[in-house]
């Protein structure tokens, strides 16, 4: 076993946020490193996830599920090495995909433990491409969006880690992939790299005309993430019978109340209405079943190099409410992991 320092470093919700998170709303700690007792193993933590969901698990009030308790660590997958095992599955050394969230060192009695194979091309990809949102792409688009090949797939959030998943999937199934992403240099990624057949610049004026010129047959999936200024790009392009995946609606995250202004609502259910439209939000951990076949999948596509994948990694367990932010704002340039120890 590795040598361990006395103290393991933790970052608890620290006050509930209103509006946009900032570094008040979480606070830096120190505890004993844990012991492992009967049946428990003892993980150390190497990639922390930072994903959009962490911001609505930091609001009190119901949702699909509990909020991060004032004063506890904030929660998040990880990829943790087996430090110490008092369990028959895990021994010293194993690498594990676990939920330690927001500290370098947590225990487990294993039953929320996936082994990584050892053949993942780096263990962080159980975090991103190989994990929660590839399977949240995966899932949303091919059972839920249907893709028929020649439709047209517009996904919001085209660079990020799980819309430059749905994107490339839509290539594959034979559709036409027009994203909308924040900034030149994203849009270009996704055409040259990712293979894309349109990219918008969301920060540019004009987003509807624009949309509706790169849709010139109409929308007939719509993998929503965004919400915002998108979404009402999108509703007027919507085909009869088109799909609507909805895995999140990050622009509206930070609103402590409804906004001011027009109401769309009538905008959207008349759209959803005539045109037949089937909107579906889901929570990826409702179709766990779908991991085989998704890991088949998508470890085949990656081999083949027909998926491309980038990460963004933060150095250190102290910078993760910086990167969270920034996440929230757009700032990733693809799926954002931070590196907790070597």
């Amino acid at each position: 076993m590795s040598h361990r320092p006395a103290v393991s470093r933790r970052i608890v919700l620290a006050r509930r946020p209103k509006g946009a998170p900032s570094t008040e709303d979480f606070r830096l700690e120190s505890e004993p490193v844990p012991v492992a007792g009967p049946n428990q193993v003892l993980l150390r933590t190497r990639y922390l996830s930072l994903d959009p969901y962490m911001r609505g698990r930091m609001n009190e009030g119901r949702s699909y599920a509990q909020p991060v308790a004032l004063g506890a660590p904030m929660t998040g997958q990880t990829v943790s090495m087996v430090e110490d095992s008092h369990n028959p599955a895990f021994k010293a050394g194993d690498l594990v995909l676990a939920n330690v969230g927001w500290q370098d060192y947590g225990l487990s009695d294993g039953s929320d433990l996936v082994r990584i194979d050892a053949s993942m091309p780096q263990p962080s990809y159980a975090l991103g491409v190989l994990g929660m949102p590839g399977l949240t792409a995966y899932v949303g688009l091919l059972d839920i969006g249907q893709p028929r090949a020649g439709e047209t797939v517009v996904v919001a959030a085209a660079t990020g880690a799980v819309g430059s998943l749905v994107g490339q999937i839509a290539r594959i199934k034979g559709c036409r992939a027009v994203g909308v992403a924040g900034g030149r240099e994203k849009c270009e990624y996704a055409l040259k790299t990712l293979g894309f057949d349109e990219c918008l610049d969301h920060h540019e004026p004009e987003l509807p005309r624009r949309l509706a010129a790169a849709c010139p047959k109409g929308i007939d999936v719509y993998f929503e993430s965004v919400g915002g200024a998108v979404l009402g790009a999108v509703l007027p392009l919507l085909n009869i019978g088109a799909r609507v995946p909805l895995c999140g609606l990050i622009a509206w995250y930070n609103l402590d109340k409804l906004p001011e202004g027009v109401d769309r609502t009538p905008q959207l259910l008349t759209t959803v209405l005539r045109q037949r439209v089937k909107i579906q939000g889901f929570i990826i951990f409702d179709h766990y079943q779908r991991a085989p076949a998704f890991q088949r999948d998508m470890s085949g596509w990656l081999r083949e190099g027909r998926v491309h994948y980038r990460e963004e990694l933060i150095d250190g367990l102290e910078n993760a409410p910086r990167g969270l932010i920034g996440l929230l704002r757009g700032e990733n340039f693809g799926k954002l992991i931070v590196r907790v120890s070597g």
